[in-house]
């Protein structure tokens, strides 16, 4: 019979993950992070759009801009948030000033990080630090419930902690929310606890953390329809003014929104319609 201090041994052998291997990060310019089992895993083609098809958010893509580049090249630089109003570029603003540094011959991986894989974080920053590469460390859609602790992970990794942040990796998140959190959850938070300021401070401190905040505001119609056009003008489209005038704006009635994203999805609509393939 086995020796029952082998058995246990050999039981916490199989639930506790083998170390990683070091990825091959010469294999592709993006890396989405997965767990169960822990892995990078390369991406070859992004989905993303050119920078300057990016209409009516010139301030905070040359600030980003301005950002990333500096960090690439070695320099100082700040972890950012982008916040604001759904379908306004926020996440296709990250990946297209990526796609922007490698165009100047600059060296930067970006990777993926969901929101729910967040206690995994440093681990990951872990195989990243060990790397002499750099790392834009990107969080789309990041936002946190009243009872949620998964922020505590990230707290510690952007400036927090004896180890910090890494040299070599920034981090990069996009969010609906200025604060990561609804307002109704602060006022809760305010109104129930023993100490509602420290109540508070405790998750909001978390946004204060990101040295650049940038906001993204929902766009005027004269934007809504710059972005059409120049969606048009960039894939070949044909279509006169009055025309894409007068379809853009029954869209954009009938999704009850007006947004980047909707200016997309109707020059998609449009494309098809007109037989022009879109290439990635």
């Amino acid at each position: 019979m086995t020796d029952p201090q082998e058995r246990i041994a050999a039981a916490l052998e199989r639930m506790a993950p083998a170390p990683l291997a070091a990825p091959d990060f010469s294999a592709a310019d993006a890396f989405v992070w997965h767990v169960n089992p822990e892995r990078l895993v390369p991406v070859g083609r992004v989905n993303r759009v050119a920078l300057d098809l990016l209409v009516g958010i010139d301030r905070s893509r040359d600030t980003l801009l301005a950002n990333t580049l500096q960090f690439a090249k070695g320099l100082p630089a700040n972890n950012a948030l982008l916040w604001g109003a759904r379908g306004m570029g926020k996440s296709s603003l990250v990946k297209a000033i990526h796609a922007e540094v490698l165009r100047q011959g600059l060296g930067l991986k970006i990777v993926e990080l969901q929101r729910e894989d967040l206690p995994t974080v440093g681990r990951l920053m872990e195989i990243l630090a060990a790397s002499e590469e750099r790392f834009l460390l990107f969080c789309d859609d990041l936002s946190f419930s009243h009872d949620d602790e998964h922020y505590k992970s990230l707290k510690a990794v952007l400036d927090g902690g004896i180890a910090g942040r890494p040299e070599n990796v920034l981090l990069y998140a996009t969010s609906n929310r200025r604060h990561l959190m609804p307002r109704d959850m602060i006022e809760n938070e305010r109104g129930s606890a023993i100490n509602p300021s420290e109540a508070v401070e405790e998750k909001v401190s978390l946004s204060d953390r990101f040295g650049l905040w940038l906001g993204f505001h929902a766009c005027d119609q004269d934007s809504y329809l710059a972005m059409i056009r120049g969606y048009c003008d960039a894939f070949g489209v044909a279509i006169d003014d009055e025309t894409l005038r007068a379809e853009a704006i029954e869209w954009q009635a009938t999704r009850g929104a007006r947004s980047g994203r909707v200016a997309w999805q109707f020059f998609t609509d449009l494309a098809g319609r007109k037989g022009v393939a879109l290439s990635a």
